[in-house]
């Protein structure tokens, strides 16, 4: 079923084209687009293999824009199979972030979506002349996601005060909120308040969602209900005024005008820079989780000050007893805007590729389609890699001195600390290299057109080029990643259909893809 829209089912034709697949069906290009060496292991990305978007009007079964979704996805592993056409199709599930919120939070609850993807080479694409789109994605279905007591989370802004306290849970981010949450009558409520980033899925068909106002690690049953919470140590959770406060500084759309004092947080994750990083281990016993960028006590407010920001790993062999094992300080990457000014480019995802090699892609902001600007163009677009394994000689700084109210591993300007040595960090795959986006008619920089990238990528997923014969341990894969569309749109629709929407900016912004194929090096 291809291309039937409505309320309750969805199939979207969308496209991605693999330049490189199977060495059986094609060849290779000739030379790789760059190839990375990082602690001894060498990381190629041999060409971008395809694209694909799901139009900004789409909707999900509950007739809620289909949006956001970019944020993070995931692909089972046992569904990913090649067809007998040289095709591959498999299972991906994905998570949206808070609702349409460009122009204030609300009432959304926080949900999982699942897509079949199948993928259709196109070895033949080049500039001269581009393949169209062959990613298929088709939404198949959606989870709602509850709190405690079964009661929905919602997307709006945690409150600056209080918290919701529930047995065996940590105190958790709480809305309490007017009328409906989206500006008209109800009976108003106290929901969790969840802006999703991160997402996990368990052998047993669980979830792990990571969030950005506690910032925490929730785990959710196979039907969306909330089984427990991970608080990380007290240095990240954010403070103010002498006390625990999850706010985000993001008024609610009913009322724009809501003064947060202090603006920002005076310890812990900066407003919107919480863990926008989490990834299983391939054993599938460790979670990693990364914050978006440094700790607001440690050069979080600045654009130069921002760098360091601390890696998490937990044990989850007992599910029901996570166990906090290790912490490192990633130094994310540099780049030079063009009025010269040196900023940082915050991370928006990771993914475990042992247990101590990871990529993370890191990028700049406000570049891409849908911002409005005569500047297009995005100068740092990468997924990376970074390393924090022994012979790195990384340093674990989990402990009473770092992970404190208000402990730190760097100055307030961002300033590291001596006895501390950072992961390694190695730029690797760029997405902005347009000799390979226009083999897709796809461009970064320039017309502000529908082949212009998106700004906010913000997922990665990897699967295998040889399903039935590959390995993990090294060898070819395709990397996926997806964009956020922030839910932008002027036929948009919130509040399971009931709130209808148009986006002040104008755009209808779609959800593109990307698929590159890259070879990755024997790890451990």
């Amino acid at each position: 079923m291809l291309v039937r829209l409505g309320l309750w089912s969805l199939a979207v034709l969308v496209t991605s084209t693999l330049a490189s697949p199977i060495r059986n069906l094609y060849s290779r290009q000739s030379s790789p687009v760059n190839q990375t060496t990082c602690n001894g292991n060498t990381y190629s990305y041999d060409s971008l293999a395809g694209y694909g978007f799901v139009p900004a009007t789409a909707r999900d079964k509950f007739g809620d824009s289909l949006g956001g979704y970019g944020s993070s996805i995931a692909i089972d592993q046992s569904t990913w199979k090649k067809t007998s056409n040289g095709s591959y199709t498999g299972t991906l599930w994905a998570v949206p972030d808070r609702g349409w919120n460009t122009e204030g939070t609300l009432n959304y609850q926080s949900r999982v979506h699942k897509f079949t993807i199948t993928l259709t080479p196109q070895p033949s694409a080049s500039l001269a002349n581009p393949a169209s789109p062959n990613l298929n994605i088709t939404y198949v279905d959606s989870i709602l996601l509850t709190g405690p007591n079964n009661i929905p989370t919602t997307g709006l802004d945690a409150d600056v005060a209080g918290y919701q306290t529930s047995p065996s849970f940590p105190p958790l981010p709480v809305a309490n909120y007017l009328g409906d949450g989206f500006g008209s009558s109800g009976p108003g409520g106290s929901r969790v308040s969840i802006d999703a980033e991160g997402l996990v899925l368990a052998a047993d068909s669980s979830f792990w969602i990571s969030d950005e106002y506690g910032p925490y690690i929730y785990h959710f049953s196979p039907t969306g209900s909330m089984l427990s919470a991970i608080s990380p140590p007290a240095a990240i959770v954010p403070h103010r005024n002498g006390t625990t406060s999850f706010s985000a500084d993001s008024p609610p759309i009913y009322d724009p005008d809501e003064v947060i004092l202090p603006e920002n947080p005076d310890s812990g994750r900066a407003n919107n820079q919480g863990f926008e990083g989490l990834s299983l281990s391939p054993d599938g016993k460790t979670l990693n989780v990364l914050l978006q960028s440094a700790l607001e006590q440690e050069g979080g407010t600045t654009d130069a000050g921002r760098r360091y920001a601390r890696f998490l790993q937990y044990d989850i062999s007992d599910a029901s007893n996570p166990t906090y094992l290790s912490e490192f300080v990633v130094p994310l990457p540099l780049y030079t805007s063009g009025k010269g000014n040196v900023k940082v480019a915050a991370q928006s995802e990771i993914h475990a590729l042992s247990s101590s090699q990871f990529l993370v892609l890191a990028r700049d902001s406000g570049k891409g389609f849908g911002n409005g600007k005569s500047d297009t163009e995005s100068l740092y677009r990468h997924i990376d890699v970074f390393d924090v394994s022994a012979a790195t000689g990384a340093t674990d700084v989990k402990g009473v001195g770092a992970d404190a109210v208000n402990g730190s591993i760097a100055s307030a300007d961002g300033t590291l600390a001596g006895r501390i040595t950072p992961a390694t960090y190695c730029p690797f795959l760029d997405f902005n290299v347009n000799d390979q986006l226009g083999r897709f008619g796809l461009h970064n920089g320039g017309k502000e057109d529908g082949g212009l990238l998106n700004e906010k990528w913000e997922s990665i997923a990897l699967a295998l080029v040889d399903p039935q014969g590959g390995s993990w341990t090294s060898g070819e894969v395709f990397v996926f990643s997806f964009s956020d569309n922030d839910f932008i749109t002027q036929d948009g629709f919130m509040d399971f259909g009931n709130f209808p929407y148009k986006d002040s900016t104008g755009y209808d912004v779609n959800n593109q893809a990307l698929v590159f194929q890259a070879t990755l090096p024997t790890l451990e």
